[in-house]
């Protein structure tokens, strides 16, 4: 079928794909032979039975052949995950998000100063994420160096394509006294060091990430600062951008001026930023966006709860703005990202219709916002890898074997059921999107390399 310049395989996976390579096109590639070199890059994609396909399990020294009823899925990609809120999981989403923070969030961040709670919570955290798919994560740490350290450690023990953020936070109105950087100096250097720890980790799959809260929590020197370390390292920024009422009013309160184009101003609107939320961005700092070659972390369970708005994902696309999907745990309360397909499809229908009965039909939503399940996988795959810039996100050659497989005749503990009778590939991937669980989920790779399963 395809291939390139072949080195020597370490591997062949048999089965039947299913993807997504635009936002409006499903892929099946039925019963195919996908090898992988020892790099854990796909090198070929044969069909089963050709000279082709025979040759390369003839030289494999490992060949794992699905059944009929399994299906291959490119891994999932978690732009926007805060790993010290996985012990609050699913709990205080009834509050304002300013409030959620202090009362909630802020507390149970500062207890990773104690690194063996830190590190009992990353290897609770990391393996449940790899089960539910998550083949890449994009996390915010806490503001520790040892628990950022340590997290991007287990990362790479466990074999889980990360990038790993030590927050900064320093402003003294909108971080308690307790839980923030002492200075702009010292938070920018406690920055710079984790960089280089995490980095001398040696692994390619673990890379660091400069994370700015977002601006309310930084003072002015921070983020020059770190915009200036940024310009300096190279390393990719994460951070949060008009996610709702409260935190778009007040960078405009401070500054005049709208959140992108205020991190624009501080060096912080570089190619491959991840801006969690941004469902307050206009057409105009959309355009900045775009601009800049940064991407947008659409969170639609969270952005639920505490966003005031629904991020318009269907126009943001048309506008050439990179999307991918992100949990924002524990904002979003649940971990796998799968339900974020699902939702993410709810949102778009929502604003698409409205929701106020008492506005009239022809006023009341954005028409034009739908998105249908293969957008939204799409966005969970190759949106994400476009957002970062890795080589991921498809089962195609050229691109690392991120991959998890799907049982459709599992024990049925969950919701997920084909009927060979009525569903053709596509029903079978809604519902694969729609339904499939944890108990579905059978083994998961990651570069080659099994990470979950079996």
């Amino acid at each position: 079928m395809v291939h390139m310049t072949q080195m020597t395989p370490s591997s062949v996976v048999i089965g039947s794909v299913l993807q997504a390579p635009s936002a409006s096109v499903l892929q099946h590639l039925p019963d195919v032979a996908v090898v992988i070199d020892g790099a854990g890059l796909i090198v070929a994609i044969h069909p089963v039975g050709s000279p082709e396909a025979d040759a390369a399990c003839a030289g494999a020294i490992d060949i794992v052949r699905l059944r009929p009823a399994q299906r291959l899925l490119p891994g999932l990609i978690d732009l926007h995950v805060h790993a010290p809120q996985w012990p609050q999981l699913g709990t205080g989403l009834d509050l304002p998000l300013e409030q959620w923070l202090f009362e909630n969030t802020f507390p149970l961040e500062a207890r990773f100063a104690d690194a063996t709670f830190a590190q009992e919570v990353w290897d609770d955290m990391v393996p449940t994420l790899l089960a539910h798919g998550t083949t890449t994560a994009v996390y915010f740490s806490s503001i520790h160096d040892d628990a950022t350290e340590r997290l991007a450690a287990t990362c790479s023990r466990l074999g889980q394509r990360a990038f790993v953020g030590r927050v900064a936070m320093d402003h003294p109105e909108s971080t308690p006294p307790w839980y923030r950087d002492p200075s702009a100096a010292k938070g920018v250097a406690a920055s710079a060091r984790s960089l280089a720890a995490i980095a001398a980790l040696g692994d390619p799959l673990v890379q660091p990430i400069i994370t700015p809260r977002f601006v309310p929590a930084c003072t002015d020197e921070l983020l020059v600062g770190l915009g200036e370390l940024a310009a300096r390292s190279g390393v990719r920024v994460q951070t949060h951008c008009s996610e709702s009422d409260w935190e778009h009013a007040s960078v405009f309160d401070r500054f005049g001026r709208t959140d992108a184009v205020v991190l624009r101003g501080f060096g912080l609107l570089r190619d491959h930023t991840v801006l969690a939320h941004g469902d307050h961005l206009g057409d105009d700092d959309l355009a900045v966006v775009r601009a800049a070659g940064s991407g947008v972390a659409h969170c639609p369970l969270s952005n639920s709860y505490f966003a005031n708005a629904v991020f318009p994902a269907a126009r943001a696309m048309a506008l050439g703005v990179r999307v991918g999907l992100g949990t924002d745990i524990a904002g979003g309360s649940h971990p796998g990202l799968l339900p974020q397909c699902a939702m993410a499809v709810t949102v778009s229908r929502l604003l698409d219709d409205g929701v106020d009965a008492a506005t009239p039909a022809a006023d009341r939503g954005v028409p034009g916002s739908r998105i249908d399940t293969v957008a939204a996988f799409h966005l969970a795959t190759v949106g994400g890898a476009e957002v970062l810039g890795i080589p991921c996100g498809l089962i195609e050659v050229g691109r690392s074997f991120d991959a998890f497989v799907v049982d459709l005749d599992g024990d049925h503990r969950g919701a997920l059921r084909v009927w060979d009778d009525i569903d053709d590939e596509s029903r079978v991937f809604e519902k694969i999107v729609r339904l499939a669980g944890l108990s579905d989920i059978s083994r998961v790779w990651v570069a080659g390399r099994v990470v979950s399963g079996s």
